[in-house]
């Protein structure tokens, strides 16, 4: 039935983090409503939600970048993203 998509562990692993993710906040925003506004460096001011989408869409550019460059394995790949996710949920 899903043979239409190579379902990989990797795959896998990648729709369950995003998906525990949102539903993480989605448990955050019921416990705090408002999504934790704060001004960043950026100059904008950001919710949870804006915070984990930059993530992602920054994490999708990171292994898009390092597959251009360097090629597989995607280890340091990792490293950056799992960096630029606490930085966006630090700063920004």
């Amino acid at each position: 039935m899903l043979s239409w998509m190579a379902w990989t562990w990797p795959t896998a692993l990648l729709f369950i983090g995003i998906f525990s993710a949102i539903f993480l906040m989605a448990i955050l925003e019921v416990k705090n409503p408002g999504g934790a506004e704060r001004d960043g460096i950026l100059g904008l001011t950001t919710t949870r939600g804006d915070r984990l989408f930059l993530t992602l869409l920054g994490s999708a550019w990171i292994f898009l970048a390092w597959l251009g460059i360097f090629g597989t394995p995607l280890w340091g790949a990792i490293v950056v993203a799992v960096l630029w996710g606490t930085f966006c949920f630090w700063k920004v």
